[in-house]
């Protein structure tokens, strides 16, 4: 089964409660959170306390993903927010050996992200202390965008590339119930699914639609 995680950047922020107990009901297994400085991304949007509050509304897995510039200058803030997993972009790092060691001396996951137009061979000498990778399927920093289907290949390229460690390949960007089975296809183990899910009039339909593509 593939694993479900609604973006909380598409939710009703006027009842946050209410959307992630409902898609936590759906069988959604991870709630994704978009950390956004305005500055690595032309955006912004919450904090660590923002997912510090919401750790007490579920026991979700939380996959916190830090579109910020050198996000070792942020993770402190993040320090026993609940986070599950702490997501950074490798072009954001002027030392991503430090940020990785900074998080896994704090006994969480770490994943890794990549942009669409980066080279998914940047990763191969982190691959071994990594957990999760994250391939952008739109240029970050806004829901709502359209699926980019020139990443198809990235994620097959980094399905094969982390083959001999335990690594997730997570898919970010326009996924929804139609870009979702090609994405699944190529080798993602997550999809990260925001307007699809929030804006839907039946999101726990969406919800058990995207955890079973693929499937026959």
């Amino acid at each position: 089964m593939v694993i479900v995680a609604p973006s909380l950047l598409a939710a009703d922020f006027g009842h946050l409660k209410q959307q992630i107990e409902l898609v936590d009901k759906a069988g959604a297994q991870w709630l994704h959170f978009d950390i956004m400085d305005g500055h690595f991304v032309p955006n912004l949007s919450y904090g660590a306390d923002l997912v510090r509050q919401m750790r007490s509304y579920t026991k979700m897995f939380f996959d916190v993903h830090l579109m910020v510039q050198e996000p070792m200058n942020f993770l402190p803030m993040f320090d026993n927010c609940g986070a599950d997993m702490i997501t950074v972009h490798y072009e954001a790092c002027s030392d991503l050996n430090a940020v990785i060691g900074y998080i896994k001396d704090r006994h969480l996951k770490i994943g890794i992200s990549l942009k669409p137009k980066t080279n998914p061979e940047v990763l191969a000498p982190f691959l071994p202390f990594i957990d999760n990778i994250l391939v952008m399927t739109v240029e970050p920093g806004f829901g709502g965008q359209s699926f980019m289907s020139d990443q198809l290949s990235k994620i097959a390229t980094l399905k094969n590339m982390s083959r001999n460690y335990p690594i997730t390949i997570e898919a970010d960007g326009g996924i929804n119930t139609e870009t979702a089975p090609a994405v699944v296809a190529h080798g993602a183990d997550v999809l990260v699914a925001g307007s699809a899910v929030f804006k839907s009039s039946h999101p726990e339909k969406i919800i058990q639609k995207l955890l079973h593509t693929g499937e026959k």
